[in-house]
C-alpha cells in the first residue's frame, strides 16, 4: 500500500510541479551555464547504492572541494542554490528517486556511504527501511546547515546530529502509520511554503 501511494504522489507531484521544475532547471542552467542537476551516492533500504538526485545547489564540482557536509554560509552555495536549499526545492528532482524505488515520501534521509560505514548495528537498523524524502528528523533539523560551523563540521554532524537523528528516525519507524506518515508530509509542505 504504501509503495502504491509513494508512486501515485510521487507522479502527480512531478506532473503538477513541472511548470516550477522547469523555471528551477532555467535559473540553475543560466546561473552557471553548469549542469541542473547533482547526484550523489547514497546507501538506500538492505545497503543498495543508488544515486540521489537534486538541483544543484553549489558551484561545479563542490563535491570535490571542503567538507562532505554543507556548513553555515558554506561558499560553494550558489545564489540561487541558497535560496533553493532554504525552501528545499533543491529536494524536488528525489520525487524520480521515489518512482523508481529507491526513495519513499517519507523515511530517514539517505546517507553518504562514508557516514554509514560508521553506523553502530543499532544505527543501521535504519537501513531496514526504505529511504525517504522527509521524516521527523528532517524537520527537527531543517536548520541543519546553520549548525554545522568551524573545521569540526563533519565530526560534528557524523557524531552529535547523526546520532540524533537516526535515534528520532528509528523511533519513528517504530510507530509509523499511513496518518502519521501524511501528517509529516503536510508538515513538511507548510515549511517550504
Amino acid at each position: 500500500m504504501q509503495r502504491f501511494v509513494d508512486v501515485l504522489a510521487a507522479t502527480a507531484g512531478l506532473l503538477v510541479l513541472s511548470p516550477l521544475l522547469l523555471v528551477i532547471s532555467l535559473f540553475v542552467k543560466l546561473h552557471d551555464g553548469g549542469p541542473i542537476f547533482y547526484g550523489s551516492e547514497r546507501v538506500g533500504k538492505g545497503g543498495k547504492l543508488f544515486f540521489i538526485h537534486k538541483f544543484r545547489s553549489m558551484v561545479q564540482n563542490a563535491d570535490k572541494m571542503g567538507f562532505g557536509v554543507t556548513t553555515k554560509e558554506d561558499k560553494r552555495v550558489t545564489p540561487i542554490g541558497r535560496i533553493l536549499r532554504r525552501y528545499k526545492l533543491d529536494e524536488l528532482p528525489q520525487l524520480l528517486n521515489v518512482v523508481k524505488g529507491e526513495m519513499s515520501l517519507v523515511g530517514a534521509r539517505p546517507e553518504d556511504p562514508r557516514f554509514v560505514a560508521q553506523y553502530t548495528s543499532e544505527q543501521r537498523r535504519i537501513l531496514e527501511y526504505r529511504p525517504g524524502i522527509t521524516s521527523p528528523a528532517s524537520l527537527k533539523f531543517k536548520n541543519e546547515e546553520e549548525l554545522l560551523t568551524g573545521e569540526d563540521a563533519e565530526k560534528l554532524y557524523v557524531e552529535k546530529l547523526l546520532p540524533q537523528k537516526l535515534a528520532i528516525d528509528l523511533e519513528y519507524q517504530r510507530q509509523r502509520t499511513v496518518l502519521s506518515d501524511l501528517g509529516l508530509i503536510f508538515q513538511t509542505i507548510g515549511r517550504m511554503i
